[in-house]
């Protein structure tokens, strides 16, 4: 979600790489931007310290994204060797 907000990669990149749907990625990427948003409205003499929170925020719930699809990718992996 990180490499969208920073225009690294498009939503239909990420969602075939990581196997999720466009709207769930560009739901997640709204969902941050707002939330970036009312940070920086909040307190604006803080900037600094709101953008690494946020940024922080981000970063783990990237990582959680791509723990779930990691654990998304075995589960499919194991229903396959099942379903031979």
């Amino acid at each position: 979600m990180l490499d969208i907000i920073q225009g690294k990669t498009t939503v239909a990149e990420a969602s075939r790489a990581y196997n999720l749907s466009p709207s769930e990625l560009e739901q997640w990427v709204d969902d941050a931007k707002r939330g970036m948003e009312n940070a920086l409205r909040a307190n604006p003499l803080n900037i600094k310290e709101q953008y690494e929170r946020q940024l922080k925020d981000l970063q783990e719930a990237y990582g959680e994204a791509m723990l779930e699809l990691r654990a998304r990718k075995k589960l499919q992996a194991l229903l396959d060797k099942e379903g031979k």
